[in-house]
Order: C-alpha cells, then sequence, then structure tokens
C-alpha cells in the first residue's frame, strides 16, 4: 500500500505533539519504544546497549525499557510521569507525550495531554476495553482533542484473530460516539513483534488500512497559535541595577499570537496598558517581533504596575474574559472528594488563585457515561460546576483558546482535579470590575513611577485598612499611627470616613450620615485610595466592621499586595482576612507598635529597590 502523501515534494518538516494514553499495562511505552526504533530516531548504539544490559541481567529485552529511563519505572513495570520522546517520519517531526495509565497517575494526564494536537489511544487485545480506556477517551474529548487513533495492542496473544479486534473495535466506537468523538481509525498491532507499526504485517492480511505511521502523518496540523489572539501570561517583572540599568522586563511565555515592538499591550484583569518599547532575548540581538512557543521579556515605555498572573493582550484584538466567576467542565482525581465548603487552589496560566464550587449542575462517571445530581464529586467523576474565586482572572473559553481555557485544582499541594471553562458568569464585584478596567485602560499615569516614588520616600504605598467592632479604639489607633508614622518622616495621611461621606459621598448620603449606597461607597473610598498609592502615600483609613464584600471591591480597585488590614475588637471576625488582630485591650500605644514592628517586617517601611512589588 502506497503512502498517502507524496513526501517526496516536501522540503520543510512540519512538527507536531502527539499524546499517548490507555490502561495500564496495555502497552503504550513499548508501541513507543517500537516507533523510536523503526524510525531510527534512537542515539546511535542505544538500542544495543540496552539488549546487552537485558542480556546481562538474564532480563528479556522490551521495548518498553528504551522509554523507561528511570529504575523505579522498570522494577515496577509501570510509567510513573508523564515523558516526551522525539522521532521523525519523512512528513515530520513528532513529539511524543507518554501520559501515565496506572490508576494512581491518572492525574498527570492533564498536564500530559494539555499540548496535544492529536492522540494514540493503546488496548490490549487480549483484556479489552477497560474502565482507564474509556476515562482516558472522555479526558480527551473534554480537552478539545478531536484526531484520536486506537491501538488494538497485543495481537499476537490472540493469534492475530480478527474477531477480537473487530469486538473491541465496535464497542469503543459506541462509547466515543457517545462523547462526541469519532475516531480517526482502529489500527491491529503488535508492538513487541513491530506488527503494523512501520510496516504492513503479513500475519493480519484482512487488514488494509494504514500502519501507526501513516495514520500519524495522516493527522492535520491544529491552526497555528500565532494567528490567535496575543496571550502570555505573565511570569515575573526583572529589574536589572548593575551599571545603572533601568530595564524592568515583564517575562513569560507567549501562549498565542504574536507581539512585536510598538504594539500596544493591555494587561488583564487589572486592564493596565502600555506601549512595548523592547522585546529582550537572552544572549542574542534583540528581535522586532516574536511569536507563540517563545519564552521571552519586554519592557514598555510608560512605568505601570503589573504582577505575576496577569495575562498581556494587544489593545487591538478580543480581550479575554475576566471575571471571578465560571461555569466549567471539571475532571476529579483526588482521592477526597470535591466538595462544597471547602478552599481550594485554581491554577490557570500562571495566575493561582482560591476558589470554591458554588453548586454542582450535573455528576458523571466518566467509564459508565452515568448521570447523577449530587453535591459532591467523586475521584474520576467529571462534572459541571460553578466555581467562584477570591478575585478576578483573566482567561479564554474552550471555544477561543485552548490554552488559556485550562485550568488544574490544587488540594492539599497536590494537583487532584483538571478541567476547562466553559462560561464567564456574574459575581458580585463585576459592577466594580468593569469601572477599574475602564479607569486603568484610560488612566494618564506620571512621568514619576511608584518605583521612584518608594525609592525617594524609602517605603512602599499601602492602604492600611483598620477596622473592628463599633466600641473598639480603632480610629484612635489609626490617628496614632498617622503621627507616629509621620514622626519617622513617612509620607502618611489619615482619612476619616467622615471626610467622604460629606464631600466625595454627598449625591449618595442618606439621612444624617447613613450611605444610602454602601457598595458604591467603597468602591469610592477604593477610588480615593487609588490616586493616595498613586502618589506613593501611606493611606491610612478607620471604619466600622468591614466585611469580606466590602474588601472584595476594594482588592477589585487595589492589588491585595497592597493593603494592609488590622481588626481591633474582642469578637472573632471569621469574614475578613487580617494581618493582625488585636483585642484593643493592649493600650494604644502597644497596639501601634506591634503594627509598625509587622509593617517593617513585610517591607513597607523600607525599600530594597528589586522592584517586583511594583
Amino acid at each position: 500500500m502506497e503512502h498517502p502523501i507524496n513526501k517526496r515534494d516536501l522540503i520543510n518538516k512540519t512538527d507536531m505533539n502527539i499524546v499517548i494514553v490507555g490502561h495500564v499495562d496495555h502497552g503504550k511505552s513499548t508501541v513507543i519504544g517500537r516507533l523510536l526504533a523503526d524510525t531510527h530516531s534512537l542515539p546511535v548504539g542505544k538500542l544495543e546497549q540496552v539488549k546487552e544490559t537485558c542480556r546481562r541481567n538474564s532480563k528479556p529485552f522490551e521495548y518498553a525499557f528504551l522509554l523507561d529511563a528511570l529504575k523505579d519505572e522498570q522494577s515496577q513495570g509501570i510509567t510513573i510521569d508523564a515523558a516526551r520522546c522525539f522521532f521523525q517520519t519523512d512528513l515530520r517531526n513528532y513529539i511524543i507525550i507518554d501520559a501515565p495509565g496506572h490508576i494512581e497517575f491518572l492525574k498527570n494526564m492533564i498536564t500530559g495531554a494539555a499540548r496535544a494536537e492529536a492522540a494514540l489511544l493503546v488496548i490490549d487485545a487480549s483484556e479489552g476495553v477497560r474502565e482507564n480506556s474509556k476515562r482516558h477517551g472522555y479526558m480527551l474529548s473534554m480537552l478539545g482533542i478531536k484526531q484520536v487513533c486506537v491501538l488494538v495492542n497485543k495481537m499476537d496473544l490472540v493469534n492475530y484473530n480478527e474477531k477480537p479486534f473487530k469486538r473491541i473495535e465496535r464497542e469503543y466506537r459506541r462509547f466515543l460516539r457517545k462523547i462526541d468523538l469519532e475516531a480517526a481509525g482502529f489500527i491491529p498491532v503488535s508492538a513487541a513483534e513491530g506488527d503494523n507499526i512501520a510496516n504492513h504485517s503479513e500475519k493480519m492480511p484482512w487488514y488494509r488500512g494504514m500502519n501507526v505511521l501513516e495514520m500519524l502523518d495522516s493527522f492535520k496540523k491544529e491552526e497555528l497559535p500565532e494567528d490567535k489572539p496575543f496571550r502570555m501570561p505573565v511570569q515575573d517583572v526583572y529589574k536589572f541595577t548593575k551599571n545603572n540599568d533601568q530595564r524592568r522586563i515583564i517575562a513569560g511565555t507567549i501562549e498565542s499570537g504574536k507581539l512585536s515592538v510598538g504594539d500596544e499591550v493591555v494587561f488583564y484583569p487589572s486592564g493596565k496598558r502600555a506601549r512595548v518599547k523592547t522585546i529582550e532575548a537572552f544572549n542574542s540581538e534583540m528581535p522586532k517581533t516574536l511569536s507563540a512557543g517563545w519564552a521571552c521579556g519586554f519592557t514598555v515605555t510608560e512605568q505601570i504596575y503589573v504582577k505575576r498572573g496577569e495575562i498581556a493582550c494587544l489593545a487591538e484584538e478580543p480581550k479575554p474574559k475576566v471575571t471571578g466567576r465560571v461555569l466549567v467542565n471539571l475532571f476529579w482525581l483526588g482521592k477526597k472528594p470535591f466538595v462544597k465548603d471547602k478552599t481550594y487552589i485554581l491554577k490557570l496560566g500562571t495566575a493561582r488563585v482560591g476558589v470554591q464550587v458554588e453548586s454542582i449542575s450535573s455528576v458523571l462517571d466518566a467509564s459508565s457515561l452515568d448521570r447523577t445530581k449530587k453535591d459532591y464529586i467523586e475521584r474520576y467523576e467529571v462534572a459541571e460546576c460553578i466555581l467562584s474565586m477570591d478575585r478576578h482572572i483573566a482567561f479564554d473559553l474552550m471555544t477561543d483558546n485552548a490554552a488559556t481555557s485550562r485550568f488544574v485544582i490544587v488540594d492539599e499541594y497536590e494537583i487532584s482535579g483538571g478541567g476547562i471553562i466553559m462560561q464567564d458568569l456574574e459575581d458580585h464585584t463585576s459592577w466594580v470590575r468593569d469601572k477599574v478596567l475602564m479607569r486603568n485602560y484610560k488612566w494618564i499615569g506620571s512621568d514619576i513611577s511608584a518605583e521612584i516614588r518608594a525609592a525617594k520616600y524609602n517605603q512602599k504605598a499601602t492602604l492600611v485598612l483598620v477596622t473592628g467592632e463599633k466600641d473598639s479604639p480603632r480610629k484612635e489607633i489609626a490617628r496614632t499611627l498617622e503621627k507616629q508614622l509621620f514622626n519617622d518622616g513617612r509620607l502618611v495621611y489619615y482619612l476619616g470616613i467622615g471626610s467622604l461621606l460629606y464631600g466625595v459621598d454627598a449625591d449618595i448620603v442618606s439621612g444624617d450620615i447613613v450611605p444610602f449606597n454602601r457598595r458604591e461607597h467603597i468602591r469610592r473610598l477604593t477610588e480615593v485610595s487609588h490616586i493616595m498609592l498613586e502618589a506613593g502615600m501611606i493611606l491610612i483609613v478607620s471604619a466600622i466592621e468591614l466585611n469580606q464584600e466590602d474588601l472584595d471591591v476594594i482588592n477589585t480597585g487595589i492589588p491585595p499586595e497592597r493593603i494592609f488590614t488590622v481588626w481591633v475588637g474582642n469578637g472573632e471576625n471569621e469574614d475578613l482576612p487580617a494581618a493582625i488582630k488585636l483585642s484593643g485591650s493592649e493600650g494604644i500605644e502597644s497596639s501601634v507598635k506591634i503594627i509598625k514592628d509587622l509593617m517593617t517586617k513585610r517591607g513597607i517601611l523600607s525599600f530594597n529597590g528589586n522592584g517586583r512589588d511594583f
């Protein structure tokens, strides 16, 4: 049979990422080992070396040993982590990702399959379709990988009989159709014997389709990431001081699109904008343009405050979604169920936020496809649910940009789940978020940056919120703190709530001194505070019993790391996270000393010049 593609006309090879999945011991590693050997992609002498090692140890040679480099993997006979291998055909260069199939290591598939354009799914001809065969198929579908070829392996164990192959093909095709996935093909193979991997096996004359290499070359390339809107999650911001180097480099990896010198960049979720001044490259000339896949850094013409977790986008292209509440399709892999009333960590790109499950629409067993209605998600179940985050993040929907829609959930320091964002939803701070995005986009910044001000004043601009019970000495503590910081030479100001109520809030006050619209009052307090912080001030505000909802509004307009909260009172306020909790009985001077000591420890009352907080 001739190859379906005329390879002689191709000069430049393209690259393609393939993920290989399947139930434990169904032969994934053997398939990869055989692909490496049959395409002559191994280092010279590697195959002979492994065979000789097996001979000296009186151990039968297996092609899987070419892949299982870790000693503990070989001793257990299973692959325990995703591994990348490289091989080539006359048409393409392939990166094949080995995603573990053992039930204990299924969680690694979330990462292993995330970058793949197509998949090989391996099923043992003698064992047939297993639970993990179906789970892996479901996850490939959920991750948006549509090009899937099923390899029915170990045909030598069933004497190359067509009937077991056809039975597996019928069963698994039915399953795939239920999850809206159509296999590109089913290929009967024996990886151990090399049948139908790189050749057409004479042992199975009843099969007239493509072999594995031909199937791989028939897969279509995805749309190039650089043709999509520019997205670069911010990894870090670096400042250099040697030889009076004033550059502040915003670093990250371009997930999609292109970036050029002169482009106007907008950072989300903050909405701050700047123009690209230079694109930085390590140990080489500075390029004018870079595209998807490059880890890079760039400088901007304006001094703006951005931080890790934001996504850089181009002003002229479609915006990402920004919210703290999303509808997701989630696959749970943790040993403990995913439950309500517990805070987890959601990681998307470089963003890391606290998250809780708000509601669960339905729960699906990924192997049986049975749906149930319950308020928790158990291991190996898939659920459509609404997640609420403790602050806004930027992302795209799965239908728009897969790279910036996939996330993982961390439970007690372990990745325990993952999924894709299907829809952005309104949250309780959406009304103020849109105003802050517009403010930041239209903001005309000073030529004197926050970093220069911090260096001159030797302090970090901070909003100090002193809140607590009605009868607590919060106001006295706040005013005394202002006096002491001023006497210490600090640029500091105390803002009383009354100053806002009868000035900035005059149009929303009802009655004597009660704000008619509390949330608008908090928003205006936030905007006044933002201006003071831009001027480099330490602003001290005292207020009665601020709660988490109030703080959410403030955090929308001011980065949480620029807020220092003090709670004063005998009663505990579990709803409000505070840097310090005082009973009020410590005395004013002692309370102020405690606050100043922690402000010093946190670097608010000093500036070390590294620029990371600006």
